[in-house]
């Protein structure tokens, strides 16, 4: 074999591994509008890009705003499960709660959540469980460990 058949032949193969292979696509799936999560979404992309993740050129992420409206927030994460999403990025305790119920085999990564044992979210701070992961302010936690 010739080395310009052999590299034709590699090329092939690599551009049929990556058909196969789709780009992890993150959902995230935010409490307020855009706007006044801006600073937030922004640190996490930073945090991407340090890590070597970059939007559209080896992750993909569907952002999604319940603008304020709890009620949006079940049909979003329904939505995320149907596409089937990589990995369901929250923020705030009810959207977490509403990704919680829609799946319980994508990982969910919470951003923030006041009190995850107390609303449900985990059963423990030290092993959260399931699919399920991420960070608390932890007053609530502190304060029920001190009574």
């Amino acid at each position: 074999m010739r080395r310009r058949e052999f590299i034709t032949l590699l090329s092939s193969a690599a551009v049929a591994c990556a058909q196969r292979l789709p780009m992890p696509v993150i959902g995230l799936l935010g409490s307020g509008p855009a706007p006044a999560q801006s600073e937030w979404t922004a640190a996490f992309l930073d945090r991407l890009r340090e890590l070597g993740w970059s939007e559209g050129r080896n992750i993909i992420i569907d952002y999604r705003w319940g603008e304020g409206h709890a009620e949006r927030f079940s049909e979003i994460a329904a939505e995320f499960v149907q596409r089937k999403v990589t990995l369901i990025l929250t923020h705030n305790t009810p959207p977490t709660l509403a990704a919680k119920q829609a799946t319980s085999t994508i990982p969910i990564v919470f951003a923030t959540a006041g009190d995850p044992i107390g609303a449900g979210i985990v059963t423990s701070l030290a092993r959260p469980g399931g699919n399920i992961t991420g960070l608390s302010s932890q007053t609530p936690d502190a304060a029920r460990r001190c009574r």
